[in-house]
């Protein structure tokens, strides 16, 4: 049961409310799937500031001109009163055409003018973000990336057990909703998933099949924990698309934070790319609320709750590569396979996880480890590392040994 507690602070919120006691120096970027909490996020570190804060938000059905942008920048600018300035923050700036060009020529202005104005910029589609970022304001933000909630936040937030978060997922605003487990479950399909689907995805990026795309999103929950060839994914979908097509939209979903593909590892990064991916939901919710079962259903579906159970491993470990703190793959060679390989730097990591689906042996590990030598085998589930405190604790914990 969901249990009501003291609102609960994400860490990047103190990091966030560091940065903007700063001097002027850098635009903030807050970036992240939808319903992470990047706006909570955002609340909470102003509020601690002694400067007026004026809040936007592009977050509209019809997309709004660059005049918008232009409009909330000058009424910010009214509020500059000292030293102490003031703070501009514009959610879901992605959705404005032509952002970045007019967030650099903004921002250099203020910046001739020397004029204490700091700014704050959220989107939900963080490829989008990076692409305007890198293209027209080098030098000039720095980022804050916000994935899915991890078991230890849930639990921290909502008391949480480690079955509801493997099932429910980390998303912080169903939590209360988990009571009625079909109103939970309507909310995710309509509110996340046909949201993410229509509004970060279709809106704001040419897709030549949007039923396609929609198919791979339903095929990804659906065999998410297994690996499966571009080539069956086509014969699955029934559509004369192509390889590269199928690819690319897998990106896009993927940037969105919803499901992603994990390349094979091969110590090759061409070889890697070119490989059959495994498909990873990013956030379990979005697995079982398009699967339509209970929670008791699918914890007495063993087959089931076993790709759930190495779901929830694999998002775990995904949302940190999605924050930079590593890069993940899968390998297979002949009857051999390890379910994760983790790089932190020069640090290999292979993870195999134990669900319980039936009794299991683990030649892979063996078989990795003398192939890539890496620098630590794990075995999650079972006799290994508990599945709870595994996923309480930072990826950064079981790679390089920090937190």
């Amino acid at each position: 049961m969901s249990k009501a507690r003291t609102p609960y602070q994400r860490p990047q919120a103190a990091v966030l409310a560091a940065r903007l006691r700063q001097p002027r120096r850098f635009i903030q970027a807050v970036t992240g799937p939808r319903q992470v909490g990047k706006s909570t996020l955002v609340q909470q570190a102003v509020e601690s500031l002694k400067a007026p804060v004026r809040y936007a938000s592009a977050d509209e059905p019809t997309l709004r001109g660059a005049e918008w942008i232009v409009q909330q920048w000058d009424a910010a600018r009214l509020d500059v009163a000292g030293n102490a300035g003031a703070v501009l923050v514009l959610d879901e700036i992605q959705k404005i055409p032509g952002w970045s060009e007019t967030t650099k020529r903004l921002w250099d202005e203020d910046t001739r003018a020397r004029r204490p104005l700091k700014v704050v910029l959220l989107g939900s589609a963080p490829l989008l973000i990076a692409q305007g970022l890198t293209e027209s304001l080098a030098g000039r933000f720095e980022t804050i990336t916000l994935s899915h909630w991890s078991l230890g936040e849930m639990q921290a937030a909502f008391g949480w057990t480690l079955e509801e978060f493997i099932y429910y997922g980390g998303y912080p605003g169903a939590a209360p909703l988990i009571q009625d487990p079909g109103r939970w479950r309507r909310y995710i399909l309509d509110s996340l998933i046909e949201t993410a689907i229509a509004r970060d995805v279709l809106l704001l990026t040419r897709v030549d099949k949007p039923a396609l795309l929609r198919r791979l999103f339903e095929l990804a929950c659906r065999y998410s924990g297994q690996v499966l060839s571009y080539t069956k994914m086509l014969g699955q979908l029934q559509d004369a698309g192509n390889t590269t097509t199928l690819a690319h939209y897998l990106d896009l979903l993927a940037g969105a934070g919803m499901v992603c593909g994990v390349p094979k590892y091969a110590g090759d990064v061409a070889r890697s790319r070119g490989s059959s991916p495994k498909l990873q939901v990013l956030n379990t919710a979005l697995m079982t609320a398009t699967s339509g079962l209970a929670l008791d259903d699918a914890r007495t579906n063993r087959e089931f709750w076993g790709h759930l159970v190495e779901s929830a491993v694999g998002a775990h470990l995904a949302n940190a590569a999605l924050r930079g703190e590593c890069t993940v793959h899968y390998w297979r060679d002949r009857n051999h396979e390890v379910d994760f390989v983790v790089q932190a730097g020069r640090r290999l990591t292979a993870i195999e996880v134990k669900s319980g689906r039936a009794p299991q042996a683990h030649p892979g590990l063996s078989a990795f480890t003398e192939a890539f030598r890496p620098h630590r085998s794990l075995l999650v589930g079972g006799d290994g590392i508990g599945l709870a405190e595994f996923l309480s604790k930072p990826v950064t914990h079981w790679v390089t040994g920090t937190s």
